[in-house]
C-alpha cells in the first residue's frame, strides 16, 4: 500500500505542467523572486519534478531575462549543493557502485578523464538525468570547481534556449525563424550528447 502511495506521488509530481507551476508562483508571489529560485533549487533534490515546465512557469511568471536567470541561479545552487552533500559523504558509496554496478564505475572513471567537456555538454541538454550526473561527477575525483564552471556554462545555455521557447508560446507560431533556431540548437545538443554517450559506451 505505502509502495501504491508512493508511485501515485511521483506520479503526481510528473505529470506537472507549467500552468499548475505558474499557478503557485502566483500564490506566493509576495516572496518576490524566492519561489522561482526555490522550485528550480528543489528541482535538483527531487528529480522526477519537470524541470522543463518549471522554466517556462518562471519565464512567464517573471519575464524572459529575470525568469531565465532565476532559474538559472537556482538549478546552479541545486545541482553544486547536491555535488557537495555527495562529496561528504559517498566516500564509501563509490566502492559499493564499483561492485555491485560495473558501468558505473566505468563512467566514473570516464568522467574523470573527461570531466569538463562531458559535464558540460550534458548540462546543455535538457532531459538528460542531470541528478545522474551530478551523483557520479561528486563521486569521481573531479575538482568542484571544474564541475561547477561546466554546469554553470551548461545550464546557461540549457536555461536560456528553454526560457526563450517558453516565454512566448504563442509567438512561436508567428516567427517560424525561432522554432528552426531552437529546435537546431537542441538537436545540436542531441547529437554531441548521442557522441558523448557513444564514447563512453565504447
Amino acid at each position: 500500500m505505502v509502495e501504491v502511495k508512493r508511485m501515485e506521488w511521483r506520479k503526481a509530481i510528473a505529470a506537472l505542467t507549467w500552468e499548475d507551476i505558474n499557478g503557485w508562483l502566483k500564490q506566493y508571489e509576495a516572496l518576490g523572486p524566492l519561489p522561482g529560485m526555490l522550485a528550480t533549487f528543489v528541482e535538483a533534490f527531487v528529480p522526477m519534478l519537470p524541470l522543463v515546465a518549471i522554466l517556462i512557469a518562471n519565464v512567464n511568471a517573471y519575464g524572459l531575462f529575470e525568469g531565465a536567470l532565476l532559474s538559472w541561479i537556482g538549478v546552479v545552487s541545486g545541482a553544486s549543493c547536491v555535488f557537495a552533500i555527495v562529496r561528504f559523504f559517498g566516500g564509501r558509496l563509490r566502492g559499493l557502485l564499483e561492485r555491485k554496478l560495473p558501468r558505473t564505475g566505468r563512467l566514473i572513471h570516464w568522467l574523470e578523464k573527461h570531466g569538463f567537456t562531458s559535464v558540460f555538454l550534458l548540462a546543455c541538454f535538457p532531459f538528460t538525468p542531470s541528478a545522474v550526473v551530478t551523483l557520479v561527477s561528486a563521486l569521481s575525483r573531479m575538482p568542484f570547481h571544474t564541475f561547477f564552471l561546466a554546469t554553470a556554462l551548461g545550464k546557461g545555455v540549457m536555461v536560456f534556449l528553454v526560457s526563450l521557447a517558453g516565454s512566448d508560446l504563442a509567438g512561436l507560431l508567428r516567427h517560424p525563424w525561432k522554432i528552426v533556431f531552437i529546435l537546431s540548437a537542441f538537436g545540436l545538443m542531441w547529437l554531441l550528447g548521442k557522441k558523448v554517450e557513444a564514447k563512453y559506451m565504447k
